[in-house]
C-alpha cells in the first residue's frame, strides 16, 4: 500500500498547490491513501469548514491538525460532521474531537493518529503514554498504522520514532514547516522521518513574509504575520507498507517547487 503524507499546508498558497497537483501525484504514484496536515490552511491559523471540504474534493483523504487545532471555531463543526480529520490524541479526556481514525483501503483497514510534542509547545498529556494506551486498542483493529507526531524539537521526534518502532508503519513529524533529511526505515520495521515539511510560499520562513520574521528577530516588536506570495512547494514523503505485516519497505521525500 502507498501512503502521502503532506507536510503542513500553508494558506490559499498551499491550498493553491494541492488543487492543481495532487490528484495528478496520487495518480503518477499511485498512491492509496493521502493524509495532509490541515492546521495552517486558513488565514491566522486553524481550518475553516470550506477549506475542509475543498482539500477532500482535491485529493486528500484524511486531515490531521496540531496546536492551531482550535484557531477556527469551524473546527467544532467539523468534529461534529464526524469528518475524517483528527486532533492530537494527547489532549485531556472529554476534549472535542477524536486523536485517530481508522479508514478502510483496499480492503485493508488503516489508522491515523496525531500526537502533539510537548516541548515549546502545549503542555498536553505525555504523547508517549498517550501513544501506548491507543495502540493497545487500535492493534485490534487495524494491521497499518500511521502516526503524525506534531512536535517542535527534533529529539523529541526522534525519541518518538524509536519508541514506536515495530508496533506503529511509520511515524512522520509535522509542525516545524522544514523538510529533514533524515528518512529511513528503522530496526523494526516502522518508516521515519523528523518533519516532512511544509506545502507553501517557497520564498518565505515558514511561510510567511521574509522580511516580517527577519524583523520580529533583528527589532523584536510584534508583527502581524502574512502568508508569502510567489513560487509555492509541496512537501511530503511517500511510503510503502506491506499489508500483510504492516511494516514499511519504503520512504522517499517529495519536493515539487512550483516556479
Amino acid at each position: 500500500m502507498k501512503i502521502l503524507a503532506i507536510g503542513d499546508i500553508v494558506g490559499s498558497p498551499g491550498r493553491a498547490m494541492i488543487r492543481d497537483f495532487l490528484i495528478s501525484i496520487r495518480e503518477t504514484l499511485d498512491v492509496d491513501l493521502c493524509i495532509a496536515n490541515g492546521e495552517n490552511a486558513a488565514i491566522g491559523n486553524g481550518i475553516t469548514r470550506s477549506i475542509a471540504y475543498e482539500l477532500f474534493e482535491h485529493g486528500v483523504d484524511v486531515i490531521t491538525m496540531g496546536n492551531h487545532v482550535w484557531n477556527k471555531k469551524d473546527i467544532f463543526r467539523l468534529f461534529d460532521e464526524n469528518l475524517p480529520i483528527i486532533r492530537p490524541a494527547n489532549y485531556p479526556p472529554g476534549t472535542p474531537g477524536r486523536g485517530y481514525i481508522i479508514v478502510n483501503i483496499k480492503e485493508q483497514r488503516v489508522a491515523v493518529i496525531s500526537l502533539a510534542g510537548r516541548i515549546y509547545l502545549d503542555n498536553l498529556d505525555c504523547p508517549f503514554r498517550v501513544a501506548e494506551k491507543e495502540l493497545r486498542h487500535i492493534k485490534k483493529l487495524a494491521n497499518i498504522i500511521i502516526v503524525d507526531f506534531h512536535a517542535e524539537a527534533t529529539s523529541e521526534k526522534v525519541a518518538m520514532g524509536w519508541f514506536l518502532d515495530g508496533k506503529v508503519s511509520a511515524v512522520f513529524g509535522t509542525h516545524t514547516h522544514v523538510q529533514t533529511a533524515d528518512e529511513r526505515i528503522l530496526q523494526n520495521g516502522t518508516a521515519y522521518i523528523t518533519d516532512i515539511g511544509m506545502t507553501g510560499p517557497y520564498n518565505s520562513i515558514l511561510g510567511v513574509k521574509k522580511e516580517i520574521i527577519m524583523n520580529r528577530f533583528i527589532r523584536h516588536m510584534p508583527e502581524r504575520f502574512e502568508v508569502a506570495d510567489g513560487p509555492v512547494q509541496f512537501n511530503g514523503v511517500i511510503m510503502e507498507i506491506d499489508e500483510a505485516t504492516g511494516k514499511a519497505s519504503s520512504i522517499n521525500r517529495l519536493l515539487i517547487t512550483q516556479k
